[in-house]
């Protein structure tokens, strides 16, 4: 197939939406704004009208009341992405019963299904069944300290570890020793309570004062830790898509992870305007494919996935897995066509024939997600500062962002959300070169600034290898 060709781009978008095709939709759980695209997506295949579950307003536009029924979901604040993520299949598996009605009263007939993400599991909601999210073995693969075994099974190159019960504090002093080459050592804590993300289970341990401060944190949440090297150099991921004949394959992402005061990691945004050299890209496309491969072959894997770690001066270093549509490939795929990627995710989770070939995929998706690049700098604030959304004008001068009170193409979006605040930089396209992390320390400075959102100090991660 020559998704080049617009017919036949055409035709295979009528048979992925089929799976949605005159069907009583329920979306479920995000904040309203959220919902722009999946509402969209849902007008393109010819859905009936949505009911949106919605856990707040969050920042940016909202559907409007001609394009879906809302019925908000009432959430307590969590102080961290971890937790606010890990409630949201609790919840949706024992909805409120003013929510329960709602949904009653919009399906009187049963015949809706859930639309939801990936942390939300697949089995049926209330009786009704569920698109896009994933069974808990899927979930599981997250888990740091299993990450290892993945990378050994398809022969990548990786940094020495070990994975150290909590309780054995000389096992920890002992691992901290053998594996710190000169930058310390970080812990990542198991998966014991479910998912974990967003570095709020990685500490940076250098001293004593560090590792006691990891165990105190660790130890009521988590049984063991795996330890590694600090790995110096540039974050980034590589992505792929499991189909039932192969994988396709996409480019490397700069993630945003920051260093913050007291060794804390600090995620932002991510972003396609920075590349690695010719060879590196080569060796973390091809450990993609195999990590497509034996996720299909060993869990009957099917979907996009995401490889993270580190581009240090000795070569890409994998770190962990995400095995779900990430940040990466949505916003590579927002940039090509979304609604069609998103609606790929969907049937391949599903376990519906996604109609066409993985060569054919990347052949299509490759050469312009590395034509149509993006900076996508973000920041989450544990501190509630807006009740409403709400946008900033903002100038750049190539290194900070200022306050403007006239139009310049630059904006921050800031809005509430479950987790403190959520905040977002739009901004033109930025030339090839350009590093997102740079952009996202001057998004939290000027936040910082502006708001008192609380970051503090913030530096991007050093290009290492040459």
């Amino acid at each position: 197939m020559d998704l080049s060709d617009v017919g036949e781009r055409t035709l295979w978008r009528a048979h992925l939406g089929g799976l949605l095709r005159g069907r009583a939709v329920v979306c479920g759980l995000a904040p309203l704004a959220g919902y722009g695209d999946l509402v969209a997506l849902l007008e393109q295949v010819g859905a009936r009208r949505p009911l949106l579950v919605a856990t707040g307003l969050g920042a940016g536009a909202t559907p409007s009341a001609e394009q879906a029924d809302v019925v908000l979901l009432e959430v307590e604040d969590r102080p961290t992405m971890t937790e606010d993520l890990r409630r949201q299949d609790a919840v949706a598996h024992a909805l409120p019963d003013a929510v329960r009605r709602a949904v009653d009263a919009y399906d009187p007939d049963r015949e809706a299904v859930w639309l939801v993400g990936p942390f939300i599991a697949s089995t049926p909601i209330d009786g009704r069944p569920v698109l896009g999210g994933r069974p808990r073995a899927w979930t599981a693969l997250e888990d740091k300290l299993v990450a290892d075994e993945i990378w050994d099974a398809v022969g990548a190159t990786r940094a020495p570890s070990r994975i150290v019960a909590l309780a054995d504090e000389a096992g920890l002093r002992e691992a901290g020793r053998d594996l710190d080459d000169g930058q310390g050592v970080v812990w990542s804590g198991d998966a014991r309570d479910g998912f974990n993300g967003g570095g709020d289970f990685v500490r940076r341990v250098l001293t004593d004062g560090d590792a006691r401060a990891a165990l105190a944190f660790f130890g009521p949440r988590c049984d063991r830790v795996r330890v590694m090297p600090f790995l110096d150099g540039v974050p980034c991921s590589i992505h792929g898509l499991v189909l039932p004949d192969g994988t396709a394959v996409l480019r490397p992402v700069e993630l945003a992870i920051l260093r913050g005061a007291d060794r804390r990691f600090v995620y932002g945004g991510l972003g396609t305007t920075w590349d690695p050299p010719d060879a590196d890209r080569a060796e973390m496309r091809e450990l993609a494919r195999r990590t497509g491969d034996h996720l299909r072959a060993t869990a009957g894997y099917r979907g996009a996935f995401g490889v993270d770690g580190v581009l240090t001066a000795d070569g890409f270093r994998p770190t962990e897995l995400n095995a779900r549509l990430s940040g990466g490939v949505a916003s590579m795929a927002r940039a090509v066509d979304g609604p069609l990627v998103n609606l790929l995710q969907l049937n391949l989770v599903s376990g519906r024939d996604p109609g066409v070939a993985a060569a054919d995929l990347e052949a299509w998706l490759l050469p312009r997600v590395d034509a149509d690049r993006f900076a996508k700098a973000i920041a989450m604030s544990a501190r509630h500062l807006a009740a409403d959304p709400f946008d900033m004008h903002v100038a750049w001068d190539g290194t900070a962002l200022s306050r403007s009170w006239r139009p310049t193409g630059w904006t921050v979006a800031v809005g509430p959300s479950a987790a403190g605040t959520y905040c977002r930089l739009s901004t033109p396209p930025q030339p090839a070169g350009t590093r997102v992390a740079d952009l996202n320390v001057a998004l939290m400075r000027f936040l910082d600034a502006e708001l008192g959102t609380g970051f503090g100090p913030v530096s991007a991660a050093p290009e290492t290898r040459r």
